[in-house]
Parts: C-alpha cells; sequence; structure tokens
C-alpha cells in the first residue's frame, strides 16, 4: 500500500482545504511530520484512517459524525477528506464527506446532510477515473479486503502508536494477550476452547441424563417387582452403574416369573371349585322355580272360579250389543233429522223477531216478493248518492279556498311589512361592509410595521445576550492571560535553575575512559553532583508545555472575545440603544392594533354575502306578493260557479231521500230490509224441508228395531254399545279366556306335578356356597394378573434399559474423549505440563515470531547489545506462554524489559512495533506496506543512539518504502531534510512542505 496524496477540508484544526503530496514526501524515503502542540500533526494520520476505514483510531473515536468537522470552518464549506492511493497494484480514490449539519438555504435554521463516500479507479489505459461504488457498506468491505487488514491492525502496523508499544513492553502476559488477539485475530482459538467446554458440559449432561434414566428404570423396576430383591444403592456417574441395573433386572425378572407359575397354579383350582358350585345352584334354583310356577297356578285357577258369574254377564251384554248394531244405521239418521229440523226452526224464528210487523206473519213467497220490490227500489238511488258525494267535494273546494285566502292574506301582510324596512336594512349593511373595507385597509398598513418592530426587539434582546456573553468572554480573556504569564514566568524559572545544574546532567552521562562532551578530556575526577531541588529536562519540557497550553487557551479566549464583540457591535447597529421594555411595548401594541384591524376587515365578506341575500329576499317577497293578487282575483270567480252548481244538487236530494236523513241513510235502510227479507224467506222454505225428513227418519227407526228383535226403538239404543264399551266387553272376555287356557297347561305341566311333590328348595345356603367360591376365584385371577403385570412391566423396563446402555456406551467414549481435549485446550490437564490455553499457545508462537523479527533491528540499534527472546515461563500464579524479555550482550543476564531506561525502552519499543508490523503484514495475506508512520518517542534518544535508529528506519527505504517521522523534537529537523510543517494559527493549521522538489 502507497499513499500519494491527502486533501483535508474543514477537518479537526483545519478550517480550509489542504494538500498533502505523500509522493513529494515518499521520494526521500525518509520525512518528517512536524509542529507545535495542538497544531494537527496526528489529525494529518486521523484524516487518513478516516478515508480508508470511515473512522478516527480508536482512542479518538469520540471524534466521530458532526464533532469531526472544524471549529474553523466556513458555514457554508462541508468536511471532506479525498485519499488516493496504491493498493493490491490498483490505483484508487476514496472520498469521504461526514454528516454535516449546514444552515437551511430558505428560511432560518439549520438542516442535517447524510454522509456520503465515493470510490472510484484508475483506468491506465483510457486516462480517466471511472466511478466504482457510493455504498459506505461496499467501500468498507472493499477497502479491508484489499488491505487484508481491520482497522486497529491498520492504526497498530501503518501508525506505530510508540506510547502503546512501550506499555506492551512492560506489560503483563494478559496485557500482552489482549492486545495480540486483536491484531492476530486470535479469537477463533478462544472460540474453539469455548466450544470445546461447552461440548464436553452438554456430552457431560447428556451422560448424566442417560444415567439418570437408566437408574430412574430401576428404580421402576424395583417398584414393579414389588422388593424380591433390594437394589444397589447407585449414584448417575458410577462407573459399574449399567452392570448392576443389569444384573439386578435378571434376577428380578426370574423371581417374578416363579410367582407367576404359582398363581397360575392357585387360578385352576378355584376355577374348578366354581364350576362345581355353579351346577349345584343352577339345579336348585330349577327346583324352587317349578314349585314357585304349581303353586302360582293353584291361585289362579281359584281367582277364575271367583269371577265365572261377571263372566256369563259379559257374554249377554255382548250378544245384545251385536244384535243392536243393526238398528244403529237408523238410528243416527233420525237423531241428524230431528237436529236438522232444530236449527232450521231456531233460524226461522230468529229472521221473523228481525222483521217488521207487518212482514211477520206472511209466508215464503210473501217473504221472497217483498225482499223484490225492496232491490228494485234500492237501484233507483244511485244518482241521488253522486249528488250526494259531489255536494261534499264543493263544500271542501270551498274550506280549501278559505284556507288559502287567509294564508295569502298574511303573505301580503308579511311582504308588506318587510319591503317597507328594506330601504333601512340596506343602508346599515353597506355602512358594515364600507367599515369591513377601511379595517382592511388599516391592516395592510400595520402589517408592514410589524416586521421591522419584531426584528428591532430580536436584535435587542441579542444585543443584551451579547453583551453579557462578551463580559464573560473579556473575564475569561483576562485569567486565561494572566495564567499565561504566570506559567511562562515558571518556565522561565526551570530553565534559570535546570541551567545552573546543567553540569550535574552532563556528568550523569561520563563514563571512565571516554571524553568528556564538553572538554574532551577522558579523567573525570571530580563530576558534579546533583543537588536538592534539582531541575532536569523533563521539569522544563513539562512547564514549556504548561505555558504553551496557557498561551494557546489565551489565544483561543482573545478570539472568542473579538468575535463576541463583533456579534455584539452588529446587533448594537440594528437594535440601537432603545431597551427591551420600550421596543416590547411598541411591538405588542402593534401586534394589538394589527389584530383588532384583521378581526374589523374579517367581517367584509359575510356583511357583502348578507346584502346579497336580503336583495334576493326583496326580490322573492315582491313576486310573493304579484301572486297573491292574482290567486285572490281567480277565487271569486270560481266561488260564484261553485254556489250555483251547490243550489241544483240541493234540490235533488231532497226529492231522492224522503224523510231519511240522507241517500246514504235510506240506501242503507232499503238494503238491510231486503236482506232481513231474503234471509226470513231462505229460513222458511228450509224449516218446511227439514220438517218432511224428520217424519221419514222415524218411520225407517220403527221397521228397523222390530226387524232386530227390540220391541221399541228406545230398547235397541240402549242395547248398543260404542266403540269404547265394545272394546273393553271384548278385552274382558279375551283376558278370561286366556287365563284360563294358561292355567289349565300349567297344571298339565309333568315337570310341575314333579317338582311339587319334591321337598322345599334350600336356595338361599346353595348361593352363599357359590358366591364363597366366586370370591376365591376372583381373588386368584387378580394374583394371577398382577404377577403377569408385574413381569411384563419388568421385561419392558429391562429392554428399555438394555437399549439405554447400548446407546450410552458411544456417548461415554464421546465424553472421554471430548474431556480429554477440552482440558488440553483450556491448560487444566495434567498432559499440558506448561498449563498454556490454546489461544494462549498461538499467541506464544505469534510473539515469538515478532521477538525474531524485532531482534533484527534492536541488535543494530542497541549496537548489538540488546536481544528480544520469547519465555514459556509461567509468571506468578498465571498460566504461561507470553513471556517477553531482553538479553543484555554485555552482561550476557536475561532480564525483565521493565529494566530498561527511557532511551532503551524507545528503540526497544520501536524495534518490537516494526517487528509486529512484518508479522503483521505476513498474516494479512503479504500486502507490501509502502507507507509508514512512526510517532513520538524520539527526544529521548542520544545523538549517536539517535543516528542508529535512524539509520535502521533508513534501511526501511529498500523497495522504494518510505517512512514518516511524527515528532516535533528540533534535532530532527536538521538530521531529515524532507519535511510536512503542520503550522496552527488563530484561523486554523495549515501544512508546509519542505526539502521537497
Amino acid at each position: 500500500m502507497r499513499l500519494h496524496r491527502l486533501d483535508i477540508t474543514a477537518f479537526g484544526p483545519f478550517g480550509g482545504t489542504q494538500k498533502v503530496d505523500f509522493d513529494a514526501l515518499s521520494a526521500a524515503g525518509l520525512f518528517l511530520l512536524h509542529g507545535p502542540t495542538g497544531a494537527g500533526k496526528t489529525s494529518v494520520l486521523d484524516a487518513v484512517c478516516y478515508a480508508l476505514y470511515g473512522a478516527v483510531p480508536g482512542a479518538r473515536q469520540s471524534g466521530q459524525g458532526l464533532t469531526l468537522r472544524s471549529d474553523h470552518a466556513a458555514p457554508g464549506t462541508r468536511t471532506e477528506i479525498r485519499l488516493e492511493l496504491t493498493v493490491a497494484g490498483r490505483r484508487l480514490e476514496i472520498t469521504r464527506q461526514p454528516p454535516w449539519e449546514r444552515p437551511k438555504k430558505r428560511g432560518s435554521g439549520t438542516t442535517t446532510d447524510k454522509a456520503q463516500t465515493w470510490l472510484r479507479e484508475y483506468d491506465s489505459a483510457a486516462r480517466t477515473w471511472k466511478d466504482l461504488s457510493r455504498s459506505h457498506q461496499e467501500i468498507g468491505e472493499e477497502i479491508t479486503q484489499l488491505l487484508g487488514m481491520s482497522r486497529e491492525q491498520f492504526c497498530q502496523v501503518v501508525l506505530l502508536p510508540q506510547g502503546d508499544f512501550a506499555r506492551f513492553l512492560r506489560a503483563d502476559a494478559e496485557a500482552r494477550g489482549k492486545l495480540l488477539g486483536r491484531l492476530f485475530d486470535t479469537h477463533r482459538f478462544a472460540d474453539a476452547e469455548k466450544r470445546l467446554a461447552e461440548r464436553r458440559r452438554t456430552t457431560e449432561a447428556e451422560v448424566r441424563d442417560g444415567d439418570a434414566a437408566l437408574l430412574a428404570d430401576a428404580h421402576r423396576m424395583q417398584q414393579a417387582a414389588g422388593d424380591p430383591v433390594p437394589l444397589p444403592d447407585l449414584a448417575p456417574g458410577d462407573p459399574g452403574l449399567a452392570d448392576a441395573v443389569l444384573s439386578w433386572a435378571a434376577v428380578a425378572r426370574s423371581t417374578a416369573r416363579e410367582r407367576l407359575a404359582i398363581a397360575q397354579c392357585a387360578r385352576t383350582a378355584a376355577e374348578s371349585a366354581r364350576a362345581a358350585a355353579e351346577r349345584a345352584l343352577s339345579d336348585v334354583r330349577e327346583r324352587a322355580r317349578l314349585q314357585r310356577r304349581f303353586a302360582e297356578a293353584r291361585e289362579r285357577a281359584a281367582l277364575l272360579e271367583q269371577r265365572a258369574d261377571a263372566h256369563r254377564e259379559a257374554r249377554q251384554r255382548m250378544e245384545r250389543g251385536r244384535k243392536a248394531e243393526a238398528v244403529a244405521p237408523a238410528l243416527d239418521l233420525r237423531d241428524s233429522a230431528e237436529a236438522e229440523h232444530r236449527r232450521a226452526a231456531d233460524a226461522e224464528a230468529r229472521a221473523r223477531a228481525r222483521l217488521p210487523q207487518t212482514d211477520a206473519d206472511a209466508g215464503a213467497a210473501g217473504l221472497a216478493a217483498a225482499a223484490r220490490r225492496a232491490t228494485e227500489e234500492l237501484g233507483g238511488l244511485e244518482s241521488a248518492r253522486r249528488a250526494e258525494r259531489r255536494l261534499g267535494e264543493i263544500a271542501a273546494e270551498r274550506t280549501e279556498m278559505d284556507r288559502q285566502e287567509r294564508a295569502d292574506e298574511e303573505a301580503l301582510q308579511d311582504a308588506e311589512g318587510w319591503l317597507a324596512e328594506w330601504e333601512q336594512t340596506r343602508a346599515d349593511l353597506q355602512e358594515r361592509i364600507d367599515s369591513a373595507q377601511e379595517a382592511a385597509t388599516r391592516a395592510e398598513q400595520l402589517a408592514v410595521q410589524r416586521e421591522p418592530a419584531r426584528n428591532r426587539l430580536r436584535a435587542a434582546r441579542e444585543r443584551d445576550r451579547l453583551a453579557q456573553d462578551t463580559e464573560a468572554a473579556q473575564a475569561r480573556a483576562l485569567d486565561s492571560r494572566e495564567s499565561a504569564l504566570a506559567a511562562h514566568e515558571h518556565w522561565l524559572d526551570l530553565k534559570e535553575q535546570r541551567l545552573k545544574g546543567i553540569a550535574a546532567e552532563l556528568a550523569a552521562g561520563l563514563l571512565d575512559g571516554e571524553p568528556c562532551a564538553v572538554c574532551g578530556a577522558t579523567d573525570h575526577p571530580a563530576p558534579a553532583r546533583k543537588v536538592a531541588g534539582h531541575v532536569d529536562r523533563e521539569a522544563e519540557e513539562r512547564a514549556l508545555a504548561a505555558y504553551r497550553q496557557a498561551e494557546e487557551q489565551h489565544a483561543e479566549d482573545e478570539r472568542r472575545l473579538a468575535a463576541a464583540r463583533e456579534a455584539l457591535a452588529a446587533a448594537t447597529a440594528e437594535a440601537g440603544d432603545t431597551p427591551i421594555g420600550e421596543l416590547a411595548a411598541q411591538a405588542d401594541e402593534l401586534e394589538r392594533l394589527y389584530s383588532a384591524a384583521r378581526a374589523g376587515a374579517s367581517q367584509l365578506h359575510p356583511a357583502q354575502e348578507e346584502l346579497r341575500r336580503a336583495e334576493q329576499e326583496r326580490e322573492r317577497r315582491s313576486a310573493a306578493r304579484q301572486e297573491a293578487a292574482l290567486r285572490v282575483a281567480a277565487r271569486i270567480s270560481r266561488r260564484d260557479a261553485l254556489e250555483r252548481e251547490r243550489t241544483v244538487l240541493v234540490e235533488e236530494l231532497g226529492r231522492a231521500r224522503g224523510d231519511a236523513v240522507s241517500v246514504a241513510a235510506r240506501a242503507a235502510e232499503l238494503e238491510r230490509r231486503a236482506a232481513l227479507l231474503t234471509e226470513a224467506a231462505d229460513a222458511a222454505r228450509a224449516a218446511e224441508d227439514c220438517a218432511q225428513r224428520l217424519k221419514e227418519a222415524d218411520a225407517r227407526l220403527a221397521d228397523a228395531a222390530f226387524r232386530a228383535g227390540f220391541d221399541t226403538p228406545q230398547a235397541a239404543a240402549a242395547a248398543l254399545l260404542d266403540d269404547t264399551a265394545h272394546r273393553e266387553l271384548q278385552r274382558r272376555l279375551d283376558a278370561w279366556q286366556q287365563e284360563e287356557a294358561a292355567v289349565r297347561a300349567m297344571l298339565a305341566e309333568p315337570d310341575t306335578a314333579a317338582a311339587a311333590q319334591q321337598p322345599p328348595a334350600d336356595l338361599a345356603g346353595v348361593e352363599q356356597a357359590a358366591e364363597a367360591a366366586a370370591r376365591r376365584l376372583q381373588a386368584a385371577v387378580s394374583v394371577q394378573d398382577e404377577a403377569a403385570r408385574r413381569c411384563a412391566e419388568l421385561d419392558r423396563l429391562s429392554a428399555r434399559a438394555t437399549a439405554s446402555v447400548r446407546r450410552l456406551a458411544p456417548l461415554r467414549d464421546e465424553y472421554d474423549r471430548v474431556a480429554r481435549l477440552a482440558s488440553l485446550a483450556a491448560g487444566t490437564s495434567a498432559e499440558n505440563e506448561r498449563r498454556m490455553r490454546l489461544e494462549s499457545y498461538v499467541l506464544a508462537a505469534r510473539l515469538e515470531q515478532v521477538a525474531a523479527a524485532a531482534t533484527v533491528r534492536l541488535q543494530r540499534m542497541s549496537s548489538g547489545r540488546y536481544t528480544l527472546v520469547h519465555s514459556d515461563d509461567r509468571s506468578g500464579r498465571g498460566r504461561s506462554g507470553l513471556g517477553l524479555h531482553v538479553v543484555d550482550a554485555w552482561t550476557g543476564r536475561e532480564r525483565d524489559t521493565a529494566t530498561l531506561s527511557g532511551g532503551e525502552t524507545f528503540f526497544a519499543s520501536l524495534a518490537l512495533a516494526l517487528g509486529l508490523a512484518d508479522v503483521v503484514t505476513d498474516e494479512a495475506g503479504g500486502v507490501r506496506l509502502d507507507t509508514l508512520f512512526i510517532d513520538e518517542g524520539f527526544g529521548s534518544l542520544d545523538d549517536q543512539t539517535l543516528d542508529e535508529v535512524l539509520d535502521v528506519l533508513d534501511s526501511l527505504r529498500e523497495r522504494d518504502r518510505s517512512v514518516g517521522i511524527v515528532s516535533h523534537v528540533a534535532d530532527l529537523r536538521r538530521r531529515v531534510h524532507a519535511q510536512l510543517e503542520v503550522v496552527k494559527g488563530r484561523t486554523g493549521s495549515v501544512v508546509r512542505q519542505r526539502g521537497v522538489g
């Protein structure tokens, strides 16, 4: 991977657009990135990381999103990072824009634009850039796949953080393991450990569950067997559990089968005894039944003898009833004729009672003739009915005309009254319209004055707030100025004290036989000693850093004070010196007047609509008045015509109705008389016919009774039986005959007669003996069923236990294998001598590779003195595998890395970082890293060690590799010619490239 160009816009401390030409810087192989504290050196590296991965390094991830934007950027400038690089033989350009909160194009306030990302590739054949993707996810996956490294690996390998590796060099095994685990992605080995442990727990649980199920089956077999053999004391997990359970089950099954054979023999004997008792009981029951049957027959014969007289009377009654049945049709005919004659006579009497006295004594012919005369007179009244209906219609029409006349009079009065007030109504409505139009004009004028008043009020409020902010900013600027002066004086005091004691610092580096850096002498008889309160370089540098920080804070406070004063001046220019209360009162008064004018103007449209409706109402009422006058004239003519027609009809009706009050009454009277006469004539004829039929029925009845053998018809009627009496009498006769035949048959049976000659049967004793035999058989059957059930249950449970044992055998083998592997991977097995976990073992192998790669550069940096070695020894009670020691060639001893001095720690950690970068690169698939960055730490090296370190870094340029050093050490500016300087200022930082073509 080689970086070519980086464009930074509105990012971090850079307010504008800054361009970095890495091709020009990399031409020298080694270049320096320097600048004062807080200028933005690290922000350049953050921009590279953000362009590649869309996020800054882990320690600075709080700067994500909108907070990545520079505070110095103009409101209309969007934050953007563009990086051009070559990776895996492809030249790519990545552009990223984080989310941006920008001012709205219309109106006030802000809006947030989403993040944007572009990926382009240079086509060397066409010499043009072509777009690849605009998707965040696709671009992230593409870059990660090409680099072969995650963001953490990239930040650890390409942006070498020396502080992290110094801590790594002195850290314990656990801290080293965390870093190496992130870089080499050994979590899969930890996952393998977890999966083995989970598999061991799973198989162990399955084995225990199987043992528990097997032991539960054994307890069920013990319950089924009824404790013939005691169950051994066993528990899940016992080695001999399966064999013990199967052996005990075999003994229990054998005992249960013996019990079953005994129960079967007992049941056979009980069944024989029960059969003999049942046969004896059956014989006794049959004899007792025959004896009871003979006694019952004798009792029924005695009862028949007692009812013999009643049976003879019933037979005679049945004979007379059969003779009377021949007379029954004549009796029915005579009863029917008599009933019909009574009904006809009653109807005739009722009809004659409703007739007038003059017609009541007439015969049937005279009544019919009178009815015909009444019907003829009724037909002559039809014309009178039509005249009467017409008179009713005339009366209804005159009533309706009276009602319409009253309604028209009321409508005329209402229209006259409304039209009389029309002029005043129109004047009032026109006045309302004029007032609403004046209010609308006034509202337009006030609307123009409202907005300037509101703007002045807002500006006045902003003016007062900015005045308070300006006072607070001025106070902060004074405080920071005093703090900066105090820090400056403190730094000068420490610097002066250090200069006074500089001889002691120089003396600390003197060695016997080596020349003094000041005088060149090789003898040092009286080197200077440090006194109490000696100020060293680190104390001076801390004071200088505090002074610079205080100065930067003071500059920032001055910038904020100037900005606050500018804003205050702008607000004062717009609002003037008028107090807020007065401006608010003016604005409120304008608002009140504007609201009142708007309220008055809102009445314009309703008033216009009301005037329009009033004019429509005037036209409607004028038309209604004319129509009412026309209707009055038409009614006068119609009323005269109706009066003439009514006079003619009244004369006609007087002649037609006679003495009746109306034609309808006369017609009803004639209709009723004709109906009564017709009904009376019909009833008289029907009564005469019924009387003749009654005489004929009496003659037929007397003849039929004489032929049937009865003296009179009344005697035949008395002997006649109805259906119910006939059925009851026949049933009694049939029952007597059946009972007599049954008794005669029972007494003639030979078995019944023979049983009557024997002694009475003892049924109770025989039944008790049979019940006792049945109980003994039931008990034997229950014992046999229980024994059979126990045998079947034992067989079933034994088969299930045998299957469980067979199923558990391979599971036990699997558990043994998994448990051995899990213990070995977790480092708890006795076979794992060094107690190393699987992940620690892999990390130890990686650390050994890192130590070997770092030693190559460390020996050169330390002039062959130091070598890094990996150690598998355990540290304390922890596990082994991640130890790191340094071998001092001068003493030949191996010692802990924490014993190295500050400078030694730096170049040792630098060598470790470079070695780790090489190993991680190989692990990632051999991606070539042509551009590296090394962070701070060079200030702790002396001149000779610094030269050796730079020689090692310069050797990294082999095969066209470039290295960037991030440092503010002044001596490096003389040694490294190609430089990228970051200069900070009040309006943001800028970058400058020096020493490049």
